[in-house]
């Protein structure tokens, strides 16, 4: 089962608000962090035996939509369109889980991508379940939707174990690719190397 995510977002995250962890002077591109805090920082949206899907803060009124179903998730950021209600859905195959922590790349002040952690819970092929061994991480980088424009996606990834420079590389996705990228005609892809870890991405979008 999927969730739907719910277009009333934007009106949700005009109520929360996050710290930020890093504060960047406006003018130029650069990076600030927050958290997404489910305890404080979220609303619960909608809930079901298998998962549950939130509006959470993120940064400045760009906030942050979050879905879990069957043990994997899916992330969307900004004023997200209304389409998206009709069951967008951007994860990996394996079980997976995001880390808490959001790097939004702004321009003037205006976030225009993100950079989440994923952890990849491959299974062991000799049990059948995912241990720590096989455990992958990736960088996934994500269009930010605009007030009134609403486009927001997954523009590419960074496999985080097999490139010791992932971070600049994610980066480097996100300030270049990230403003023309046509969510759900444009494919996101990998960057750099790709090690057997890193899963495989899965992708849907409601018409």
């Amino acid at each position: 089962m999927r969730f739907s995510l719910f277009p009333v977002f934007a009106l949700v995250c005009a109520f929360l608000s996050a710290p930020a962890a890093l504060a960047q002077e406006e003018g130029e591109i650069s990076s600030i962090y927050t958290k997404m805090d489910f305890e404080t920082g979220c609303i619960r949206m909608s809930v079901d035996e298998v998962g549950a899907s939130f509006s959470c803060a993120g940064h400045r009124g760009y906030g942050i939509l979050f879905a879990e179903s069957d043990l994997r998730q899916s992330v969307f950021f900004g004023y997200v369109g209304p389409w998206y209600a009709d069951g967008a859905w951007e994860s990996f195959s394996a079980f997976n889980q995001t880390n808490d922590t959001v790097e939004w790349r702004l321009s003037d002040g205006r976030p225009y991508a993100t950079i989440l952690r994923w952890y990849i819970e491959n299974p062991n092929p000799d049990t059948g379940a995912p241990d720590e061994a096989h455990r992958g991480q990736v960088l996934v980088v994500s269009r930010v939707a605009q007030p009134g424009e609403g486009s927001a996606c997954v523009v590419g990834y960074v496999d985080a174990l097999a490139n010791p420079n992932a971070n600049e590389m994610a980066r480097d996705v996100a300030d270049t690719l990230a403003a023309d990228f046509t969510c759900m005609s444009d494919t996101p892809a990998y960057h750099g190397q790709r090690g057997p870890l890193a899963g495989e991405p899965m992708r849907v979008f409601g018409q």
